[in-house]
């Protein structure tokens, strides 16, 4: 079982999930993500059992939150194309032999609950526990536009297998390291804004000088979705090997950032999206940049459009 590099609330949380869970069904399990769990994540249940690279030979191969194979980074290399393919991105490109994608849940991890039960498979409360930080992480703590009276539900009915949500919300979205921290405050001092696009950058000298130890941009893009007067939000981190990680927000329903995303390679939500970009840190703004600027500016034309009409 594989989920995506750079793993969030939701790809760790619904790998550790379907991984336990299977587990008490008897399925022996390798759980594998190419950049291990980040500490903010190894309070989890599970957690300790996350390995870098799969060994051995497999009757079956899972993805999960991965809207594209490229996504798992080179775990999956020599082992063909996967069984089972869970995820509930738009963007999906469905290259599993069987595709589950639900683009209306909330989280990879919503998907599960859903049909654990249906499978024949135990929600215990380490799977539970899995379960809700995938739901409170991807929705920001019920913050994003796509929360749903149903996902609010199923954590509800979490909670009432003896998991502390409060606690996992702080873990997951609230307390932050200090590197994590002083890394913010040299993306924060980058932040410029034009033609409704606000943006940061976050260099890999940055990263030395706070040293912080992801190659993310540790959350910083929710918060900066959160500034005024602001149509799309942006952060650029400058990866090793000559690429840089993109991110996209938008608070405007109207607005479809995975579609800009997929121009490079990326993929995502309506209202949140991402891109592994080839190129030097200036290259890669500049064309990015003036992509985003083309769809907000059609955006706007269509919009004012219909006004008139």
């Amino acid at each position: 079982m594989v989920s995506h590099v750079r793993p969030d609330g939701d790809a760790i949380g619904s790998l550790l999930a379907f991984g336990l869970a299977l587990q008490e069904a008897g399925k022996e399990v390798q759980m594998v993500l190419a950049d291990g769990v980040p500490s903010s994540f190894r309070h989890l249940p599970g957690s300790e059992q996350v390995r870098k690279s799969a060994q051995g030979a497999f009757d079956l191969i899972v993805t999960l939150d991965c809207a594209d194979l490229k996504r798992v980074g080179k775990v999956l290399e020599g082992f063909g194309k996967p069984d089972i393919n869970i995820d509930h991105h738009t963007t999906n490109e469905l290259f599993g032999a069987l595709n589950l994608i639900e683009p209306e849940a909330v989280a990879t991890a919503s998907i599960l609950f859903r049909h654990f039960p249906e499978w024949g498979y135990m929600i215990t409360q380490p799977v539970a526990v899995n379960l809700v930080t995938g739901i409170v992480t991807d929705t920001l703590g019920f913050r994003t536009t796509n929360t749903t009276p149903e996902s609010l539900r199923q954590v509800a009915a979490l909670m009432e297998l003896g998991v502390d949500m409060t606690n996992l919300y702080y873990r997951g979205l609230v307390r932050r390291s200090f590197p994590a921290a002083k890394y913010w405050g040299l993306g924060l001092a980058s932040l410029q804004r034009a033609d409704g696009i606000v943006w940061g950058i976050m260099t890999l000298a940055d990263r030395k000088n706070a040293d912080y130890p992801g190659n993310d941009d540790a959350d910083l893009i929710n918060v900066i979705s959160s500034i005024d007067e602001s149509d799309i939000t942006m952060i650029f981190v400058e990866q090793k090997h000559g690429t840089v990680k993109i991110s996209w927000r938008t608070q405007n329903p109207g607005l479809d950032v995975s579609q800009i995303a997929r121009q490079f390679g990326g993929g995502g939500h309506p209202g949140a999206a991402g891109a592994d970009v080839p190129g030097p840190l200036a290259d890669v703004q500049e064309r990015v940049l003036a992509a985003t600027r083309d769809t907000l500016n059609k955006f706007h034309k269509l919009y004012s459009q219909g006004n008139e009409s």
